[in-house]
């Protein structure tokens, strides 16, 4: 699944992709990398699209700044993204996945950089 959002109008769609051939050029990169959108299809020719994060198969979250592509198990504390404190002064060694994208995502977020020629359907 991709999470397609466009910050200039506010939109938001979530599109399927059932074939893997078509996402090959996303594997491998980081997040806030931005990558060409013709290979998804026909409708995004000329699209740039900026990768915002993801969710791997069982719900945890890309992390940035973490070069991996699985998962590892930090400590988190106020102000860390992914985390949010209960109590004052409480840390918590929490589970994210890596910045770097891969084949094991469930949902990957995309942030329009650049449009294309026609609308998103």
């Amino acid at each position: 699944k991709l999470n397609l959002s466009n910050p200039t109008t506010g939109m938001q769609k979530i599109v399927e992709i059932d074939d893997d051939k078509k996402l090959l050029p996303f594997f491998d990169k980081r997040m806030s990398t931005e990558v060409p959108g013709d290979t998804l299809g026909e409708e995004f020719k000329g699209y740039v699209f900026r990768i915002g994060g993801g969710n791997d198969k069982q719900g945890f979250p890309m992390k940035q700044g973490i070069l991996c592509n699985h998962r590892v198990k930090l400590l988190f504390k106020k102000g860390m993204s992914c985390f949010r404190e209960r109590r004052k002064g409480c840390r918590k060694r929490k589970s994210v996945r890596g910045c770097v994208v891969g084949p094991d995502l469930a949902v990957m977020h995309l942030i329009v950089a650049k449009k294309g020629e026609q609308e998103i359907p």
